[in-house]
Protein backbone atom coordinates (compact mmCIF):
# COMPACT_ATOMS: atom_id res chain seq x y z
CA UNK A 1 0.00 0.00 0.00
CA UNK A 2 0.99 3.57 -0.84
CA UNK A 3 1.77 5.49 2.58
CA UNK A 4 1.63 8.67 0.27
CA UNK A 5 -1.67 10.54 1.63
CA UNK A 6 -3.06 12.63 -1.48
CA UNK A 7 -4.89 15.19 -0.60
CA UNK A 8 -8.07 16.10 -2.99
CA UNK A 9 -11.17 18.39 -4.01
CA UNK A 10 -14.16 17.02 -6.10
CA UNK A 11 -13.65 16.95 -9.86
CA UNK A 12 -14.07 19.96 -11.98
CA UNK A 13 -12.53 21.67 -9.04
CA UNK A 14 -13.04 25.39 -8.41
CA UNK A 15 -10.47 27.52 -6.20
CA UNK A 16 -12.20 26.13 -2.53
CA UNK A 17 -11.02 22.99 -3.95
CA UNK A 18 -7.47 23.46 -5.28
CA UNK A 19 -6.46 26.18 -2.37
CA UNK A 20 -7.63 23.93 0.12
CA UNK A 21 -5.67 20.91 -0.82
CA UNK A 22 -2.53 23.03 -1.28
CA UNK A 23 -2.60 24.51 2.31
CA UNK A 24 -3.11 20.93 3.70
CA UNK A 25 0.12 19.81 1.90
CA UNK A 26 1.99 22.96 3.03
CA UNK A 27 0.52 22.65 6.66
CA UNK A 28 1.68 18.89 7.25
CA UNK A 29 5.43 20.14 5.35
CA UNK A 30 5.52 22.85 7.47
CA UNK A 31 5.13 19.88 10.41
CA UNK A 32 7.55 17.56 9.27
CA UNK A 33 4.77 15.35 7.36
CA UNK A 34 6.43 14.81 4.02
CA UNK A 35 4.13 12.03 2.99
CA UNK A 36 1.58 14.55 2.50
CA UNK A 37 0.69 15.53 -1.51
CA UNK A 38 -2.28 17.90 -3.28
CA UNK A 39 -3.31 16.47 -6.18
CA UNK A 40 -6.44 17.83 -8.28
CA UNK A 41 -9.13 16.03 -10.27
CA UNK A 42 -9.78 18.50 -13.44
CA UNK A 43 -8.42 21.69 -15.15
CA UNK A 44 -7.97 24.58 -13.47
CA UNK A 45 -10.49 27.12 -14.06
CA UNK A 46 -9.10 31.06 -15.01
CA UNK A 47 -10.23 32.51 -11.32
CA UNK A 48 -8.01 29.47 -9.43
CA UNK A 49 -5.31 30.28 -11.99
CA UNK A 50 -5.02 34.40 -11.52
CA UNK A 51 -4.30 33.16 -7.63
CA UNK A 52 -1.53 30.83 -8.70
CA UNK A 53 0.11 33.37 -11.09
CA UNK A 54 -0.44 35.69 -8.05
CA UNK A 55 1.92 33.78 -5.67
CA UNK A 56 4.01 31.98 -8.58
CA UNK A 57 2.96 28.85 -7.80
CA UNK A 58 2.31 25.61 -9.89
CA UNK A 59 -1.10 23.89 -10.05
CA UNK A 60 -0.88 20.57 -8.41
CA UNK A 61 -0.35 17.24 -10.48
CA UNK A 62 -3.72 15.72 -12.41
CA UNK A 63 -5.17 12.33 -11.31
CA UNK A 64 -7.68 10.27 -12.73
CA UNK A 65 -7.70 7.50 -10.65
CA UNK A 66 -6.33 6.00 -7.22
CA UNK A 67 -5.17 2.36 -6.55
CA UNK A 68 -7.13 -0.02 -3.98
CA UNK A 69 -5.87 1.23 -0.27
CA UNK A 70 -4.17 4.24 -1.54
CA UNK A 71 -4.88 7.04 1.70
CA UNK A 72 -6.93 9.83 0.77
CA UNK A 73 -7.83 12.89 2.77
CA UNK A 74 -10.93 14.70 1.18
CA UNK A 75 -11.65 18.38 1.22
CA UNK A 76 -14.55 20.13 -0.04
CA UNK A 77 -16.36 17.12 -1.27
CA UNK A 78 -17.19 13.78 0.51
CA UNK A 79 -20.19 12.50 -2.12
CA UNK A 80 -18.48 9.55 -4.19
CA UNK A 81 -19.74 10.23 -7.54
CA UNK A 82 -18.00 13.96 -7.38
CA UNK A 83 -14.42 11.90 -6.07
CA UNK A 84 -11.58 10.26 -8.12
CA UNK A 85 -12.43 7.05 -9.83
CA UNK A 86 -11.45 4.11 -7.51
CA UNK A 87 -12.85 6.35 -4.32
CA UNK A 88 -14.42 3.52 -3.15
CA UNK A 89 -11.61 1.48 -2.91
CA UNK A 90 -9.32 4.18 -1.28
CA UNK A 91 -8.83 4.15 2.49
CA UNK A 92 -10.07 7.90 3.00
CA UNK A 93 -8.41 8.67 6.82
CA UNK A 94 -10.06 12.48 7.11
CA UNK A 95 -12.31 14.95 5.44
CA UNK A 96 -12.62 18.71 5.70
CA UNK A 97 -15.87 19.86 3.61
CA UNK A 98 -18.94 22.34 4.00
CA UNK A 99 -21.41 20.29 1.86
CA UNK A 100 -24.24 17.97 2.70
CA UNK A 101 -23.14 14.56 3.71
CA UNK A 102 -24.36 11.79 0.94
CA UNK A 103 -23.16 8.72 -0.68
CA UNK A 104 -20.70 8.17 1.70
CA UNK A 105 -19.14 5.31 3.81
CA UNK A 106 -15.66 3.90 4.77
CA UNK A 107 -14.89 0.67 6.32
CA UNK A 108 -12.82 2.25 9.05
CA UNK A 109 -12.82 4.96 11.38
CA UNK A 110 -11.67 8.49 9.94
CA UNK A 111 -11.52 12.22 11.12
CA UNK A 112 -14.52 14.01 9.82
CA UNK A 113 -14.91 17.63 9.71
CA UNK A 114 -18.14 19.04 8.12
CA UNK A 115 -19.33 22.66 9.27
CA UNK A 116 -22.08 24.73 7.47
CA UNK A 117 -19.88 27.17 6.75
CA UNK A 118 -19.43 29.20 3.46
CA UNK A 119 -15.99 27.82 2.48
CA UNK A 120 -13.75 24.55 3.30
CA UNK A 121 -10.92 27.02 3.65
CA UNK A 122 -12.63 28.69 6.64
CA UNK A 123 -13.27 25.54 8.32
CA UNK A 124 -8.97 24.47 8.27
CA UNK A 125 -8.62 27.96 9.49
CA UNK A 126 -10.38 27.53 12.29
CA UNK A 127 -8.68 24.34 12.56
CA UNK A 128 -4.92 25.88 12.21
CA UNK A 129 -5.83 28.58 14.86
CA UNK A 130 -7.04 25.78 17.23
CA UNK A 131 -3.82 23.81 17.07
CA UNK A 132 -1.93 27.05 17.41
CA UNK A 133 -0.62 26.65 13.67
CA UNK A 134 1.48 29.77 12.34
CA UNK A 135 -0.01 30.92 9.03
CA UNK A 136 2.52 32.56 6.36
CA UNK A 137 1.33 34.90 3.80
CA UNK A 138 1.66 31.79 0.77
CA UNK A 139 -1.15 29.93 2.81
CA UNK A 140 -3.24 33.12 4.22
CA UNK A 141 -3.81 34.42 0.38
CA UNK A 142 -4.52 30.57 -0.73
CA UNK A 143 -7.13 30.32 1.97
CA UNK A 144 -8.44 33.78 1.53
CA UNK A 145 -8.66 33.12 -1.96
CA UNK A 146 -10.94 30.27 -1.14
CA UNK A 147 -13.44 32.39 1.19
CA UNK A 148 -13.32 35.30 -1.24
CA UNK A 149 -14.06 32.52 -4.14
CA UNK A 150 -16.99 30.32 -2.66
CA UNK A 151 -19.00 33.04 -0.93
CA UNK A 152 -18.56 36.09 -3.67
CA UNK A 153 -16.57 38.31 -1.67
CA UNK A 154 -18.79 37.50 1.28
CA UNK A 155 -22.23 38.44 -0.96
CA UNK A 156 -23.56 34.77 -1.01
CA UNK A 157 -25.86 33.95 0.95
CA UNK A 158 -23.67 30.67 2.18
CA UNK A 159 -21.29 33.39 3.75
CA UNK A 160 -20.96 33.08 7.76
CA UNK A 161 -20.18 35.47 10.30
CA UNK A 162 -17.11 32.65 10.75
CA UNK A 163 -16.64 33.24 6.91
CA UNK A 164 -16.16 36.99 7.80
CA UNK A 165 -13.85 36.52 10.77
CA UNK A 166 -11.97 34.58 8.91
CA UNK A 167 -11.02 36.68 5.89
CA UNK A 168 -10.82 39.65 7.57
CA UNK A 169 -7.87 37.55 9.93
CA UNK A 170 -6.26 36.03 6.50
CA UNK A 171 -6.15 39.53 5.05
CA UNK A 172 -4.10 41.00 8.08
CA UNK A 173 -1.53 37.89 8.12
CA UNK A 174 -1.77 38.11 3.69
CA UNK A 175 -1.57 42.37 3.97
CA UNK A 176 -3.80 42.56 1.31
CA UNK A 177 -6.84 44.79 -0.29
CA UNK A 178 -9.56 41.84 0.25
CA UNK A 179 -12.14 44.37 -2.08
CA UNK A 180 -9.84 44.76 -5.14
CA UNK A 181 -7.64 41.83 -5.15
CA UNK A 182 -11.00 40.01 -4.66
CA UNK A 183 -12.55 41.69 -7.32
CA UNK A 184 -9.94 41.21 -9.58
CA UNK A 185 -9.55 37.54 -9.10
CA UNK A 186 -13.21 37.04 -9.30
CA UNK A 187 -13.50 38.73 -12.80
CA UNK A 188 -10.19 36.57 -14.07
CA UNK A 189 -12.91 33.78 -12.96
CA UNK A 190 -15.51 35.21 -15.93
CA UNK A 191 -13.43 35.43 -19.34
CA UNK A 192 -15.22 32.64 -20.72
CA UNK A 193 -14.74 33.20 -24.34
CA UNK A 194 -11.70 30.85 -24.55
CA UNK A 195 -14.32 27.98 -23.88
CA UNK A 196 -15.85 25.49 -25.90
CA UNK A 197 -19.61 25.06 -25.22
CA UNK A 198 -18.58 21.38 -23.78
CA UNK A 199 -16.05 23.30 -21.83
CA UNK A 200 -18.41 25.61 -20.39
CA UNK A 201 -21.04 23.00 -18.86
CA UNK A 202 -18.19 21.04 -17.02
CA UNK A 203 -16.33 24.06 -15.51
CA UNK A 204 -18.32 23.59 -12.06
CA UNK A 205 -20.34 20.67 -12.51
CA UNK A 206 -21.68 19.05 -9.80
CA UNK A 207 -22.89 15.27 -10.41
CA UNK A 208 -25.95 14.09 -8.09
CA UNK A 209 -28.33 11.36 -7.29
CA UNK A 210 -31.45 11.05 -6.02
CA UNK A 211 -32.98 7.87 -5.56
CA UNK A 212 -31.22 6.76 -8.71
CA UNK A 213 -32.11 9.30 -11.02
CA UNK A 214 -28.96 11.10 -11.72
CA UNK A 215 -28.52 14.78 -12.83
CA UNK A 216 -25.54 17.40 -13.04
CA UNK A 217 -26.15 21.04 -11.47
CA UNK A 218 -23.32 23.18 -13.40
CA UNK A 219 -22.49 27.05 -12.14
CA UNK A 220 -20.95 29.24 -14.64
CA UNK A 221 -19.81 33.23 -12.78
CA UNK A 222 -19.92 36.31 -15.17
CA UNK A 223 -20.33 39.62 -15.62
CA UNK A 224 -22.94 39.34 -18.61
CA UNK A 225 -25.33 37.27 -18.69
CA UNK A 226 -26.53 38.26 -21.89
CA UNK A 227 -23.27 37.12 -23.80
CA UNK A 228 -23.54 33.77 -22.47
CA UNK A 229 -27.06 33.20 -23.60
CA UNK A 230 -25.68 34.49 -27.22
CA UNK A 231 -24.43 30.54 -27.12
CA UNK A 232 -27.41 29.13 -25.80
CA UNK A 233 -28.20 26.85 -28.69
CA UNK A 234 -24.87 25.77 -28.73
CA UNK A 235 -24.86 25.20 -25.25
CA UNK A 236 -27.95 23.06 -25.61
CA UNK A 237 -26.42 20.51 -28.33
CA UNK A 238 -23.53 20.25 -26.02
CA UNK A 239 -26.13 20.01 -22.41
CA UNK A 240 -27.91 17.29 -24.50
CA UNK A 241 -24.92 15.47 -25.52
CA UNK A 242 -23.97 14.83 -22.22
CA UNK A 243 -27.78 13.69 -21.02
CA UNK A 244 -27.66 11.22 -23.77
CA UNK A 245 -23.92 10.38 -22.97
CA UNK A 246 -24.10 9.77 -19.21
CA UNK A 247 -27.68 8.77 -18.89
CA UNK A 248 -29.02 11.94 -16.75
CA UNK A 249 -31.76 12.93 -16.32
CA UNK A 250 -31.98 16.94 -15.90
CA UNK A 251 -29.22 18.93 -16.28
CA UNK A 252 -29.02 22.84 -15.07
CA UNK A 253 -26.68 25.31 -16.18
CA UNK A 254 -26.58 27.88 -14.09
CA UNK A 255 -25.14 31.79 -15.30
CA UNK A 256 -24.80 33.99 -12.78
CA UNK A 257 -23.91 37.49 -12.58
CA UNK A 258 -21.47 38.12 -9.71
CA UNK A 259 -22.08 42.27 -10.15
CA UNK A 260 -26.09 41.95 -9.89
CA UNK A 261 -26.40 38.86 -7.59
CA UNK A 262 -28.72 37.28 -10.26
CA UNK A 263 -28.85 33.75 -12.10
CA UNK A 264 -30.24 32.64 -15.37
CA UNK A 265 -30.77 28.88 -15.79
CA UNK A 266 -31.24 26.76 -18.77
CA UNK A 267 -32.58 23.24 -17.73
CA UNK A 268 -32.85 20.26 -19.61
CA UNK A 269 -33.82 16.33 -19.24
CA UNK A 270 -36.88 14.39 -18.74
CA UNK A 271 -36.98 15.89 -14.68
CA UNK A 272 -37.90 19.76 -16.01
CA UNK A 273 -40.76 19.44 -13.70
CA UNK A 274 -38.56 19.68 -10.86
CA UNK A 275 -37.00 22.76 -11.63
CA UNK A 276 -40.14 24.49 -12.42
CA UNK A 277 -41.63 23.14 -9.12
CA UNK A 278 -38.75 24.01 -7.01
CA UNK A 279 -39.25 27.93 -7.98
CA UNK A 280 -42.64 27.95 -9.08
CA UNK A 281 -41.76 29.08 -12.50
CA UNK A 282 -42.42 27.76 -16.01
CA UNK A 283 -39.70 27.54 -18.21
CA UNK A 284 -39.44 29.72 -21.27
CA UNK A 285 -37.07 28.57 -24.04
CA UNK A 286 -36.13 25.86 -21.75
CA UNK A 287 -34.86 28.89 -19.24
CA UNK A 288 -35.63 30.68 -16.35
CA UNK A 289 -34.41 34.15 -14.39
CA UNK A 290 -33.57 33.90 -10.74
CA UNK A 291 -33.65 37.00 -8.86
CA UNK A 292 -31.05 37.22 -6.05
CA UNK A 293 -30.21 33.56 -6.72
CA UNK A 294 -26.63 33.02 -6.67
CA UNK A 295 -25.67 29.63 -4.64
CA UNK A 296 -25.76 26.13 -6.21
CA UNK A 297 -25.26 24.99 -2.52
CA UNK A 298 -27.60 26.50 -0.68
CA UNK A 299 -30.88 28.05 -3.04
CA UNK A 300 -30.31 25.92 -6.49
CA UNK A 301 -29.46 21.89 -4.91
CA UNK A 302 -31.90 21.86 -1.78
CA UNK A 303 -35.08 23.35 -3.89
CA UNK A 304 -34.22 21.06 -6.94
CA UNK A 305 -33.17 17.72 -4.74
CA UNK A 306 -36.52 17.63 -2.81
CA UNK A 307 -39.03 18.35 -5.75
CA UNK A 308 -38.03 15.04 -7.74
Amino acid sequence: MNEEVLIFGHKNPDTDSICSSMVCEMIDKDNGKNFSKAVRLGNINKETQYVLDYLGLDAPELIEKVEEGQIVFLVDHNEFNQSVDGIEKAKIVSVIDHHRIANFETSEPLCYNAKPYGCTSTIIFEELKQLGCEINRTEAILMASAIISDTLLLKSPTTTEYDKKALAELAKIANIDVNQYGLEMLKAGTDLDDFSEEQLINLDAKNLDKNGEKFVIAQVNTVSIEDVLKRQQQLESAINKKIENEGLCLFVFAITDILNSNTEIIALGSRTDAVENAFNKKLENNRAFLEGVVSRKKQLLPLIDKNF
